[in-house]
């Protein structure tokens, strides 16, 4: 069964969020749920659909700045994130709000993601890889069946995520996008956490950050 992976790209830092769902069932996916997230919520109020959980690529503002309005417009979900990153959803320097000169501090995810978890909706299960380098917890919500997978703010369309914030760690990102990224196959359709969809096998061609190095 193929997931629909539908974006909603939010506030001023143009953040992707999505809505995961699958054919012919109500229950849905929460990824990333960023600032003035209405159209989001909006969204799946109108599509009557029913979230079942709240999955958060990294603990970024932009990523998580909506967290708190989805949870008191739907009611409390389990909220996801890797272990890595335990903490910084209510802690503004962690998070790197601070940095933004608007400290952000929403409700702390009840679930810890480890390396290799599986997570499923209805019939589709995703497996969880830590990808840490942006973020020291980052992950990728990969769908192997129909060859998709959300991927935060690790790479993007002829770009990789930032590596200059507080807790980045360029030695983990290269590993992050050479071995694990490329380790993907070409088929897969990826889903960044900012700018247009694109796949391995493009990027692994054109990014001059995959070809180059960084």
């Amino acid at each position: 069964m193929r997931p629909t992976i539908t974006t909603f790209v939010l506030g001023e830092f143009q953040t992707n969020c999505f809505v995961v769902t699958v054919p012919d069932q109500a229950a849905c996916w929460i990824v990333d749920c960023g600032f003035e997230p209405e159209p989001l919520l909006k969204w799946i109020s109108d599509k009557r659909l029913q979230p079942e959980a709240l999955l958060l690529t990294h603990t970024h503002p932009d990523h998580i700045a909506g967290v708190d309005e989805a949870l008191a417009r739907l009611g409390p979900l389990p909220m996801h994130v890797h272990e890595s990153e335990a903490g910084f959803c209510s802690d503004p320097v962690r998070n790197l709000s601070v940095l933004l000169g608007a400290p952000i501090s929403v409700t702390e995810p009840d679930h810890l993601l480890r390396d290799g978890d599986t997570l499923k909706l209805g019939p589709t299960a995703w497996r969880v890889l830590h990808a840490p380098g942006h973020s020291p917890g980052g992950v990728l919500y990969v769908h192997d069946e129909s060859n998709q997978a959300i991927v935060g703010d690790t790479l993007f369309a002829g770009s990789i995520g930032r590596i200059d914030f507080p807790g980045s760690d360029i030695e983990a990102f290269r590993h992050t996008i050479g071995g694990l990224l490329m380790g993907l196959p070409d088929e897969m359709t990826i889903h960044p956490g900012h700018g247009p969809a694109t796949t391995i096998g493009r990027e692994r061609q054109t990014n001059p950050f995959v070809v180059q190095g960084f």
